[in-house]
């Protein structure tokens, strides 16, 4: 999200963009961790993998970044322990066409999560915010709708550069998807303990 300085209070270190003379900047994440109080119990996974079955859902749309981040996401599996047995892999046209995958993959009852990754690239019409909304809101509704972690791992960026310098997110939307799938399975052995 880019805006103008005199416009928000907490920005990001890097100019982005010039707008007349005003700067703008990226907004950045506040700093911190989660501070839980003592004494209340805490289901709380880790994205470990193990033995557990992963799907990928990937659009062929812009290849040149959802090949890279497919290996870079396959690569974090394997460094996880999850081995390339256990990762299937369906790749799909573009990133509209992520959640239904997403909820195919997760109706089948084999995988213990899901990651979706996808890129797209703010063009000249309003056809970016439609593919990134519905691709944001379907695989949401996928993970809400089956219980199966659906993690987003979808770039939604102004350009090319932009979309070069987050091919890590890949590894994040992993990481995320197997700690929910690690922390359902503790949730259901707390539920029956």
């Amino acid at each position: 999200m880019t805006e103008r300085l005199d416009e928000h209070p907490f920005f990001g270190d890097e100019e982005s963009l010039v707008d007349g003379d005003v700067p703008l900047r990226t907004a950045e994440h506040a700093p911190g961790e989660l501070a839980v109080p003592d004494g209340v119990t805490v289901i709380e996974g880790s994205p470990e993998g193990g033995r557990r079955p992963v799907a990928i859902v990937v659009s062929r749309f812009n290849g040149e970044f959802t090949s890279q981040m497919l290996d870079r996401a396959v690569e974090e599996l394997a460094e996880l322990g999850v081995p390339a047995p256990l990762v299937t892999v369906m790749p799909v046209p573009g990133a509209f066409e992520l959640p239904l995958a997403a909820m195919a993959l997760a109706k089948t009852r084999r995988f213990a999560c899901i990651v979706a990754l996808g890129c797209v690239i703010r063009g000249e019409t309003a056809h970016f915010e439609y593919v990134s909304g519905e691709a944001a809101s379907g695989l949401q509704l996928a993970g809400l709708e089956t219980g199966v972690p659906v993690a987003f791992g979808v770039l939604t960026v102004e350009n090319s550069e932009q979309a070069s310098a987050r091919i890590d997110h890949a590894a994040d939307a992993v990481r995320s998807a197997l700690e929910m799938a690690d922390t359902f399975s503790r949730l259901r052995a707390a539920a029956t303990g």
